[in-house]
């Protein structure tokens, strides 16, 4: 599972998500990508899930970049306890994702072969998200 190897503080505000994605909302890497079309917090099992199903339905000669990163600990208070006394301890971690922004991208594959892994990724996303193909590729 993906978990940032040391942060500043322990625990955050949940904060709020308004708006859209200005960064990672464009294809750097790969031909084709999966990109988000809903705020949501995605856990890092989710993300590892996603990137499973990418890596075994691609196979060969593909090059996957995950472009998220959960890098917010989610606190969760134990079950049954009375109010009070304080704030819960950090559980898992999660991605802050806007819409627009980008969640994988693959390369080294036929378009049919990136839609299939890539729909199958989108399957494990608790939100709904869009295959595109970067502006390079559309020139051709």
């Amino acid at each position: 599972m993906l978990s940032p190897k040391r942060t500043r503080f322990r625990k955050q505000h949940r904060g709020r998500m308004k708006g859209i994605s200005y960064r990672g909302n464009y294809i750097c890497f790969g031909k084709y990508a999966l990109q988000a079309l809903e705020p949501a917090w995605i856990t890092s099992r989710q993300i590892e899930a996603g990137r499973r199903a990418m890596t075994r339905n691609a196979r060969r000669g593909r090059k996957i970049w995950v472009r998220i990163f959960p890098d917010k600990p989610v606190t969760v208070r134990a079950a049954e306890t009375r109010m009070g006394s304080g704030k819960g301890s950090p559980e898992y971690w999660v991605a802050v994702v806007k819409p627009g922004r980008i969640l994988y991208e693959i390369g080294g594959v036929t378009e049919k072969i990136a839609r299939r892994a890539i729909s199958i990724a989108a399957s494990k996303m608790p939100i709904r998200t869009q295959f595109i193909l970067s502006e390079s590729n559309l020139e051709m």
